[in-house]
């Protein structure tokens, strides 16, 4: 029992009916005035070529070093891979296999997937495993930096620059062309890749009936989808066009946030006291911790880089801590205040909670780079697993919280789902 003429926002819960906006246009919730869906162009054959172009770019990212370092005669150049590779035999396992998975996996995986299905649709059939294909594209997006990525290297060439003479290499090239394929890339919807698909011969889930929508009607919205669905008492309801599981409110999720935001708080403590870097040279044995990382930027002549590293690495974790309890806090209590503004500050705790990482990935380049035998040698302290944690923890925490908790309260019919 579904409607494809109606959509939930994805914040609030509020439903619309759904209309065509021209390109570069936007829908947006009329209640917390969230981005609902944009205006673009659905030409499959365009978003098959540019797919197929980031794929191409992706490779020579991958493949090409990055920049190289000499001091003395001495060289070191690095590749993503091959820094993952160092964090790995210096075990540091965890940090390499989440630095693997937000750099290269994921966007792998986003790429490949798109590019099967819209070479599919290209030709008129909705391909084999469509569904799930789709899905993997909406999750790899929540988790793919490569922009963050991109923007420590360029920290990290700033850095080597007093070390050592730096030579840039094509792989920063291909990461900055990466960067922006990659922007044009996300902003293909993967609910209107859906919709395209639902209208060609192929294989699908069995279809239901439409129901006849009232106000008294309780509905469920598919989060991978987009698809509004009548909600229906059994356990375990599917969505009939991709199969996710559905929920009118995600279960648990007050509770999940504060065990998320707990573990998180907990790690905080020794991620910033514990060093995040050992360097190894002819001057003895010396400690980073990520405080001593932004002193050195700003005694070194690079302010703007220090900033940026305070803020990403330490300010930005303690505003998403205090944001995040603070939404925990007034959802559990069913609380009425402000709803419209606690909803804004769910939506810029998510934007901004991946560029914490972006201390891990600085790490990651520099350890591979500063590989210069008895001159000097850069190994990860135990610092930079704690803090790596705190960011996946506090992402994991706001993934977890339902906003719909927020204006429960204020609707007639709300019911407590924390």
């Amino acid at each position: 029992m579904y409607r494809y003429d109606l959509i939930s926002c994805h914040d609030c819960g509020a439903l619309h009916k759904r209309r065509p906006v021209l390109p570069r246009e936007k829908a947006r919730c009329v209640r917390c005035r969230s981005i609902l869906y944009r205006g673009i162009h659905s030409d499959v054959n365009r978003m098959a070529a540019i797919t197929l172009a980031a794929i191409f770019t992706f490779l020579i990212a991958q493949l090409c070093p990055i920049v190289e370092l000499d001091v003395g005669g001495y060289t070191s150049s690095a590749t993503l891979l091959g820094a993952i590779r160092v964090l790995w035999m210096e075990q540091m396992q965890v940090v390499a296999a989440i630095v693997f998975l937000f750099t290269v996996l994921l966007p792998a995986v986003e790429l490949g997937a798109l590019l099967y299905v819209t070479l599919a649709l290209r030709s008129g059939v909705r391909p084999r495993g469509f569904d799930h294909l789709l899905r993997a594209v909406g999750a790899a997006r929540r988790w793919g930096m490569t922009e963050v990525l991109m923007i420590g290297i360029l920290i990290t060439i700033v850095k080597m620059t007093s070390l050592a003479q730096v030579v840039v290499q094509p792989g920063l090239f291909a990461f900055g062309a990466l960067t922006l394929m990659l922007a044009i890339v996300v902003s293909f919807d993967p609910q209107m890749l859906w919709n395209i698909g639902e209208h060609l011969p192929g294989p699908r889930r069995p279809a239901q009936a439409e129901y006849r929508y009232t106000p008294h009607t309780r509905l469920a919205a598919c989060h991978s989808c987009g698809l509004v669905a009548q909600d229906q008492p059994a356990a375990h309801q599917r969505c009939a066009r991709c199969g996710t599981v559905l929920h009118r409110r995600r279960p648990d999720s007050v509770g999940r946030t504060w065990a998320f935001l707990l573990a998180a708080t907990i790690l905080y403590i020794p991620a910033n006291l514990l060093p995040v870097m050992y360097t190894h040279s002819l001057f003895g044995k010396e400690d980073d911790t990520i405080i001593s990382g932004v002193v050195y930027f700003w005694t070194s002549g690079s302010p703007a880089l220090a900033a940026i590293i305070f803020i990403a690495s330490i300010v930005v974790p303690v505003l998403k801590l205090a944001a995040l309890s603070l939404l925990a806090l007034t959802a559990q209590r069913r609380s009425r205040w402000r709803p419209l503004q606690r909803t804004i500050l769910y939506r810029i705790v998510e934007f901004v909670g991946r560029w914490s990482m972006l201390d891990i990935f600085v790490i990651t380049l520099t350890v591979a780079l500063v590989r210069f035998q008895s001159l000097a040698v850069i190994t990860a302290g135990p610092g930079a697993l704690a803090f790596c944690a705190v960011v996946v923890l506090t992402m994991l925490a706001s993934m977890q919280f339902d906003p719909r908790l927020i204006w429960d309260p204020i609707d007639s019919n709300g019911e407590n789902h924390a």
